[in-house]
């Protein structure tokens, strides 16, 4: 009786920390919320209405009461009469460790109370925007997201249980790890000893045919008998390195696209210093596609060629092909844009990281010259996902001791690239803020304004289906702003996994519907699904816009000789 009762005063005040850790939780984020612009500086502080408060406020008592009563209950043999189970996903409470002790049972359960609690007072607290709700939301994940229980080794039996099986050696092992991160800046995601750009990724043979300040544009050497006389010239972003689109020679797009008897021409974009950092949006345009699609035009001999943006060089891509419009210009058959935004009304949680205050900042800083540094977007992306990104890696590596397993798209993750500053600030004024791209006429780059629904080739747009950077819903409004004939074709999975998709591996879905006359929701409504990969059904659509069959030429001509192997010197430059 008496130890029944010593774990009935256990269980009972760990009972009311956990509720009063909610309460706190939720304090803390209404006091971060109105340090941080949740809502316009010049509006109170929110305040959540009193009868809504009082009820979630009941219920997350009542909730944690029958927590309690349901784990003690466990440890007398009883069936539990109520569980919280993680969402879908959500791996990090499912060794066996956080069910086997019920002091551990409690504390995850309880900690995932806590954050249904607040994610709920988010909700009945008011906003001024939809824009503002959406932060909010933002905020209160990142805030339980860091404060779980496995963050922590106190609080984590996984690290306790590893570091007496290993008499402390997993802990002088996370302390080492922790301390190379702090020397390179940033938390390993991948044993990047195991890796070489050139050597064992980005390694589909080619040549640079051409460089400028901005950019190098690689030739690739033909993989077929006969080639398509209308070479194919491709415009990844400049966020990130090209070769996400070249990891391995079986999930390589750029080896697809070889394979399919294009000639493939690539703009790898220079990883900026501050050499570079005057370098604006049209710096950009002029020395990226125009300068691509001159080069590629002049090597093959041909009028036209086709082209393909991936993400931000999508929008570059298309930014460039209305400068061009404008100056009486036509040199692309056709456009296929991956996971690109041409419209920014919508642009996902990427969008609440920027507002006008922010945005003003830049322009008087770095929009004058500089950089916008490569672990500053590194970061921005990976707290998008924090839980897989962020708090994985310090679990295992700081905690366990563990060394991360070599990841070739993860190695690619953590070779981030700066940008200039004058093209970060305009980018994001002109596009996330103001979304000024799909307006006719409003922007001018280059000299020219431009108007996309001048743009009048086949069009080939895909978006996924689970982007967190661009909403497929958002990629599908530039079925309006295009005056081509559209495909539009919506992937599973998400940005990078989506697009990455090789056809050999036979995975995934994709989704078709002709019409694209619809909104967005009724074209999903009435798409086909089909099983693999969009990969098939984009060089199907791309053959006949390619024209007549010829012999491969050479790697570049008299006038623009080879300058190297593929990748390039670019690509190897890693941001400091």
């Amino acid at each position: 009786m008496a130890q029944g009762s010593n774990n009935n005063d256990v269980f009972m005040g760990s009972a009311a920390q956990f509720m009063q850790a909610g309460q706190n939780m939720m304090q803390q984020f209404m006091d971060y919320l109105g340090k941080s612009g949740g809502q316009a500086a010049a509006m109170p502080p929110p305040v959540a209405d009193p009868q809504a408060l009082t009820g979630l406020q009941k219920q997350f008592m009542d909730q944690q009461m029958s927590l309690w009563q349901s784990v003690l209950g466990k440890q007398q043999g009883q069936e539990p009469a109520f569980k919280v189970a993680p969402e879908p996903g959500d791996r990090r409470f499912s060794a066996p460790e956080w069910k086997e002790s019920p002091i551990y049972d409690y504390l995850h359960q309880a900690y995932l109370l806590n954050t249904q609690y607040l994610k709920q007072m988010v909700e009945v607290m008011p906003a001024q925007d939809e824009k503002a709700k959406e932060r909010m939301r933002f905020l209160a994940r990142q805030m339980a997201d860091a404060m779980a229980p496995s963050n922590f080794a106190a609080t984590n039996p996984e690290f306790i249980k590893l570091a007496i099986e290993t008499k402390g050696q997993s802990i002088t092992d996370g302390i080492n790890n922790l301390i190379k991160d702090f020397e390179k800046g940033r938390i390993s995601m991948t044993d990047e000893s195991v890796f070489e750009v050139g050597k064992n990724i980005a390694t589909t043979e080619g040549a640079v045919v051409y460089e400028n300040e901005a950019m190098q544009l690689i030739q690739y050497a033909p993989l077929t008998p006969k080639v398509a006389s209308r070479p194919l010239v491709v415009v990844p972003p400049c966020i990130n390195k090209f070769y996400i689109m070249d990891l391995q020679p079986d999930n390589s797009l750029i080896r697809f696209m070889v394979e399919q008897g294009n000639t493939v021409f690539l703009v790898s974009w220079r990883n900026p210093t501050e050499a570079q950092g005057h370098l604006g949006w049209d710096d950009y345009l002029e020395n990226g596609p125009i300068a691509a699609l001159r080069v590629a035009r002049e090597i093959t001999k041909v009028k036209q060629v086709n082209a393909l943006g991936f993400c931000v060089g999508g929008t570059i891509l298309t930014s460039a092909l209305a400068v061009l419009k404008a100056r009486g210009e036509s040199p692309v058959a056709s456009l296929t844009l991956l996971t690109t935004l041409l419209d920014f009304s919508d642009t996902g949680e990427i969008g609440l990281f920027i507002d006008e205050q922010g945005v003003t900042t830049r322009e008087s800083t770095i929009g004058q010259g500089g950089l916008l540094p490569a672990r500053d977007l590194q970061n921005t992306f990976s707290f998008l996902r924090a839980n897989d990104l962020v708090w994985n890696y310090v679990t295992g590596n700081y905690l366990k001791g563990q060394k991360p397993q070599a990841f070739d798209l993860l190695y690619w993750n953590s070779d981030s690239t700066n940008l200039p500053g004058p093209f970060a600030a305009w980018y994001m004024r002109n596009m996330y803020l103001e979304n000024n791209l799909c307006v006719p006429g409003k922007l001018t780059m280059c000299g020219e304004q431009v108007d996309l629904g001048k743009l009048d080739m086949p069009v080939y747009l895909l978006a996924t289906r689970e982007d967190h950077i661009v909403p497929w819903q958002s990629a599908y409004q530039s079925t309006r702003l295009l005056s081509g004939k559209v495909r539009y074709v919506l992937g599973a999975s998400g940005h990078i996994a989506g697009v990455i998709n090789p056809v050999s591996k036979n995975k995934r879905s994709y989704w078709i519907n002709e019409n694209v006359t619809t909104d967005a929701d009724g074209w999903l409504a009435a798409a086909e699904e089909r099983k693999g990969s969009w990969w098939a059904d984009w060089a199907g659509w791309l053959k006949p816009l390619s024209g007549e069959q010829r012999a491969p030429r050479k790697l570049g001509n008299t006038k623009y000789k080879a300058i190297e192997p593929a990748p390039g010197r670019y690509v190897k430059e890693r941001a400091v």
